[in-house]
């Protein structure tokens, strides 16, 4: 779509971004974007953002359009596993590099988009770009992860994950050997307060309980099970790289790149291994377990082989 705007007098001596958020009634980010992608010029010549408007001047503007962020995009998504198909809901192995739900600022695939793709017609309330979601992983985090297909599933296995009653199983290769072997992290969890996409423990943070064991040690790495009683947001890497022991390739959150590179790793070392809930219409108790995929694998055997 193409306009022209006419810069009024109480606009004279403003930003272009903002002078443009004020003429076209967006926000000032998405100005500043149309302005980046040349879509905003005067007499042919592309505007700046920074450019101070002249009361009288005729803004030529091109709003491209754009794909709805939140719309499902029904794909095959490559290396998604149907574990177990029920009539109520549906348990995947989640790939890496995939993420729950469609949501701004995501143009990769998604497990909705992975399902709807592969013929499941999942009937839920809430948004449709979330339909039967009712738990995440990581778009970095591989593993198994359950569906629901119907109302009553969604409600019922919502219900179970908010009061705790699922038992989510995790395998995460840890730098160095946790001391105790086995033990709880009990720490609060926060959005860091100097970068806004990491997390970490402070004080007022929403709190925080992670179970672990040590399954193997390897000298530089440790191959851990964790079990999780709360479900926060990079709980896991946050809570390891808070006791300096953080997940192998974990860069985000402190891991050493040379062991990484060592063992080929371009992502945290951390797997949804098992997930146990009580089957929502019969009550009985459903445990599903995944496989490590092959570049989890890889570096695993490089570690008991002694090579890394």
């Amino acid at each position: 779509m193409s306009d022209s705007v006419v810069v009024p007098e109480d606009l004279a001596g403003a930003r272009a971004d903002a002078g443009l958020a004020k003429l076209l009634d967006i926000s000032r980010s998405a100005a500043a974007l149309l302005i980046a992608e040349g879509n905003v010029s005067v007499r042919g010549v592309p505007l700046g953002k920074s450019a101070k408007l002249a009361a009288g001047t005729v803004l030529d503007v091109t709003v491209p359009e754009r794909p709805d962020p939140l719309e499902v995009v029904e794909e095959v998504v490559e290396g998604l596993k149907i574990l177990l198909d029920d009539d109520e809901f549906v348990v995947i192995d989640k790939p890496v590099g995939v993420a729950a739900h469609p949501s701004p600022g995501w143009v990769g695939p998604t497990v909705v988009g992975g399902l709807a793709g592969a013929g499941y017609r999942i009937s839920t309330s809430g948004a449709p770009e979330r339909a039967g979601i009712v738990h995440r992983l990581d778009v970095g985090t591989s593993g198994v992860m359950v569906v629901a297909k119907t109302e009553h599933a969604y409600t019922v296995l919502k219900r179970a994950f908010k009061e705790r009653t699922v038992d989510k199983v995790y395998h995460a290769v840890v730098q160095g050997l946790p001391d105790p072997l086995e033990g709880t992290i009990d720490a609060p969890i926060g959005r860091h307060p100097g970068h806004d996409w990491r997390f970490a423990v402070i004080e007022d943070g929403r709190p925080s309980v992670t179970h672990y064991e040590v399954l193997e040690a390897f000298g530089k790495a440790t191959l851990v099970e964790v079990h999780l009683e709360t479900g926060r947001t990079h709980q896991i890497r946050v809570h390891f790289s808070a006791l300096r022991h953080p997940c192998a390739g974990d860069l985000t959150y402190g891991a050493d790149p040379r062991l990484a590179a060592t063992l080929g790793l371009t992502r945290q070392w951390l797997h949804a291994r098992q997930l146990g809930f009580n089957h929502p219409r019969t009550g009985e108790w459903v445990e599903v377990s995944s496989d490590y995929p092959a570049d989890l694998q890889y570096a695993l055997d490089l570690l008991a082989s002694g090579s890394a």
